[in-house]
């Protein structure tokens, strides 16, 4: 690999790993950068996971070339995993336990933790630090999960599906501590099934399906949505109309002239993160069909 660039968060080149001869991933590559929150997307099996555990160090790879804060992951020190903070999709293990004893035995485990009261704060629990951890919400749980993989004041952060079973405000509250997160400088790696989560908080995004990454882009760009039509679809006296467009303001101002005003039913529907998706992910069915 050429030199990883200081910008760099996640440098990766050709990697690959097997499991009894069948390819998890096969040629992966992949650039992260410092400071942005980057989402990786792809349908269960298609190899997010075990690409994420070798970032971590929790997996060791067959091929490839891999650095992450600019080193190799493969061989962990302690100065290194402490520049890394890892959410996983749970903890469990501390039922019994009060919320602020937890942050207070996994700041030990750091040479420089934050500040157990201030990382409590940070992630909305405030005045939940007595509380035992089975008396939270899930939504509280999950920001104790955030509490843990912060505390040591990492540079890069991974998120593994971190609002499953939330309801709709708890995942709304959750993103914008993800988004407090990244304006602090925190570079966040996130899987999720969620296309609407990954577009509200994603700088970039990267598409998986077969162990390989299908596209890099932002959510805009995905699958060239920015470059598609537009459908506009009303209301006439005759009925519903519909319309595929690459200038839908052109025809939404010739409509409102004919309607003299207000076009009834009146909606503009550009393609989504989720359209682009599912066609990227259904051609890639379709080939290996």
């Amino acid at each position: 690999m050429d030199a990883v660039s200081v910008d760099e968060a996640i440098a990766v080149r050709g990697l690959r790993k097997s499991y009894g001869g069948v390819a998890a991933v096969d040629g992966l590559d992949l650039t992260v950068r410092r400071g942005e929150v980057f989402a990786l997307l792809g349908p269960n099996g298609a190899g997010k996971t075990t690409t994420v555990e070798i970032l971590e160090g929790h997996r060791h790879r067959d091929a490839g070339e891999v650095r992450v804060l600019g080193h190799d992951p493969g061989r962990p020190d302690p100065a290194w995993r402490s520049r890394v903070g890892v959410v996983l999709q749970g903890t469990g293990e501390f039922e019994d336990l009060r919320v602020g004893e937890v942050v207070a035995h996994f700041a030990r485990f750091y040479p420089e933790p934050d500040d157990p009261a201030a990382v409590i704060d940070r992630v909305g629990l405030t005045g939940k630090s007595r509380a035992l951890t089975h008396t939270l919400s899930g939504g509280q749980r999950r920001r104790l999960d955030v509490a843990l993989g912060i505390i040591g004041r990492p540079e890069l952060l991974f998120l593994d599906e971190p609002t499953t079973g939330f309801d709709p405000e708890a995942r709304r509250d959750f993103w914008q501590l993800i988004r407090d997160l990244a304006t602090g400088g925190t570079t966040i790696v996130l899987t999720t099934h969620y296309l609407n989560e990954a577009e509200e908080l994603a700088d970039r995004v990267g598409v998986i399906a077969r162990g390989t990454m299908l596209a890099v882009a932002t959510p805009d760009e995905l699958g060239g949505r920015s470059a598609q039509e537009v459908t506009v679809s009303w209301l006439a006296p005759d009925g519903p109309h519909s319309v595929r467009t690459a200038t839908p303001t052109e025809l939404v101002t010739r409509l409102g002239s004919e309607f003299a005003g207000e076009v009834p039913g009146l909606t503009v529907r550009r393609p989504t993160l989720e359209d682009a998706y599912l066609a990227m992910i259904g051609s890639t069915l379709e080939e290996q069909a």
